[in-house]
């Protein structure tokens, strides 16, 4: 066999995807070199010709010509008898060029390299998908789901590479099935045991981000900045844009004709609710856009202690917190600063500072209802039990008892 036509004896390398033709006649180079080694003792006189366009693999040894009974290394150098049945033309000094077949190297050679070959490939391959994820971290990927497990889902890319996208990683509203098309960031790429590790996620921010990107051509070509973005996944975000063009509205460009570039979205993060806010650096300003729809009566900023006291009037307190408290959580999260809610007294309204009741209600109780910018008796009792329970970590008994208390107060 005087040619070797590797694509047709490996039928398994046109499976590999990630490793370029040039890389994988290298390797093959390699293991063959190897096997000449193994059988001949070195291969410093031998070429290895590998055609990188047809996978055609050609072996040559050359041994220098020498008189018969002075011949030091049969691997390096051939006698003149023996040369002569090869080449009844040459003579003493001549290299004598043999071509050597794979039948040559014996059934059990030939088995091993093709073991360490398939061996050597796959860990190249694995190489190469994590260099190349590890140089998408943050980049959107597209995939399909090929498995769902309790803790994660496994998806595969167009090239069939495994990406795994954990329960942690998914909007609380996401449900995948086998063959859904499923969207997300490279979140992180890890080697573990020798195997590349590719998380992706639909949680992080950066996902927000890239989509935001796809949908706006304006922040993609950089005319609009997003400064930062902050999420509860599922629920609600706070997206924080700037336009260093005077004559392109940042927040009117990103949400779109009636919402027509938001919708993508808001529908691709199951429902999320989207604030798009004008960045500014005055702070005041920040906090007052970070906390809207809530509209707010006046700021107090203590910049040491980097908290801020915010007084809206009854009925913004509810808007300000928002439901569940994520609002005025993203809110914090978007300008830095750990934002408390006070209600307005109206002078005309008769109420009393919760903070009166610390005779009858312990204050750590006091201090839950404050937290979410409960601060006099009648704002609490303008909410239902069910309402208080789901705002606070209070349990119903211990709400009933707080809104028997007060309601005594203006009996």
């Amino acid at each position: 066999m005087s040619n070797i036509n590797l694509i047709d004896s490996f039928q398994e390398f046109k499976d590999f995807k990630n490793i370029d033709r040039p890389t994988m006649m290298s390797v093959l180079e390699d293991v063959f070199r190897s096997m000449i080694r193994k059988k001949y003792g070195t291969d410093e006189n031998c070429d290895v010709i590998v055609n990188t366009d047809n996978g055609d693999l050609e072996i040559w040894r050359t041994r220098k010509v020498m008189e018969d009974g002075f011949s030091e290394d049969d691997d390096l150098e051939v006698e003149l008898t023996e040369a002569k049945l090869f080449d009844a033309d040459l003579e003493v000094g001549d290299e004598q060029i043999e071509q050597i077949t794979l039948e040559s190297f014996g059934r059990r050679a030939i088995l091993a390299a093709r073991q360490t070959l398939v061996s050597k490939i796959l860990e190249l391959e694995k190489d190469e998908i994590f260099k190349k994820y590890k140089d998408r971290v943050g980049e959107i990927v597209t995939g399909e789901v090929y498995q769902v497990w309790k803790k994660e889902t496994l998806v595969l890319d167009d090239e069939g590479n495994e990406l795994l996208l954990p329960k942690t990683e998914q909007i609380p509203a996401d449900y995948f099935k086998k063959g859904d098309s499923v969207k997300a960031v490279v979140h992180k790429v890890d080697m573990l045991n020798s195997n590349p590790k590719i998380i992706i996620s639909r949680t992080a921010p950066e996902f927000l981000q890239r989509l935001f990107e796809l949908e706006v051509p304006e922040i993609f070509d950089g005319l609009i900045t997003i400064k930062k973005i902050v999420r509860e996944p599922g629920e609600r975000a706070k997206v924080a844009v700037e336009s260093y063009d005077d004559r392109i509205d940042p927040v009117g460009a990103c949400v779109g004709m009636k919402g027509s570039r938001i919708h993508g979205i808001v529908r691709e993060l199951k429902n999320e609710n989207i604030d798009v806010i004008n960045f500014t650096n005055n702070l005041q300003l920040y906090i007052q856009r970070a906390l809207s729809p809530a509209k707010i009566t006046s700021i107090k900023l203590d910049d040491e202690k980097k908290t801020a006291a915010v007084y809206l009037k009854p009925d913004q307190v509810s808007l300000a917190i928002g439901r569940g408290g994520h609002n005025i959580k993203l809110a914090g999260k978007l300008t830095g600063y750990e934002i408390d809610v006070y209600r307005e007294a109206d002078e005309h309204d008769e109420d009393v500072d919760i903070e009166e009741f610390t005779d009858e209600i312990d204050s750590w109780i006091i201090d839950e209802f404050k937290r979410i910018g409960l601060d006099t008796a009648k704002s609490v009792l303008a909410l239902t039990v069910g309402e208080l329970v789901k705002r606070t970590d209070l349990e119903e008994e211990t709400v009933k008892e707080v809104l028997s208390i007060l309601n005594a107060e203006f009996e």
